[in-house]
């Protein structure tokens, strides 16, 4: 991601954009708990993320949509309309890696 002065900026995880609050120490911890895609170590680096923040998509048991989404299967077709997934999509375009790439780091 670039800023308009052409500086790097951060790229954010899952639970920055959504502002979900349910990364390690978030404030929703209590609540719902941690959301799996914030600790899943196997995804760390994927598209510049920490953990699972930007492969949120391929894990099991993220809190999206105001519910706890289940398998890959089931939630993808949810996932495939987040603004979130949208956007690693285009600002990884050309390192983008597949679902089936992820897949494979978590079997």
């Amino acid at each position: 991601m670039h800023s308009k002065k052409g500086q790097m900026m951060a790229k954010l995880n899952c639970w920055e954009f959504m502002k979900c609050g349910r990364e390690p120490g978030g404030v929703k911890n209590n609540e719902l708990g941690i959301c799996p895609a914030s600790i899943e170590g196997r995804t760390d680096g994927i598209h510049g993320g920490a953990n699972g923040g930007r492969a949120c998509w391929a894990i099991a048991g993220t809190f999206c949509g105001d519910k706890i989404q289940g398998t890959f299967a089931r939630k993808f077709e949810d996932c495939m309309k987040c603004e979130f997934y949208r956007g690693v999509m285009n600002e990884e375009i050309a390192n983008y890696k597949t679902v089936k790439f992820i897949l494979g780091y978590l079997k």
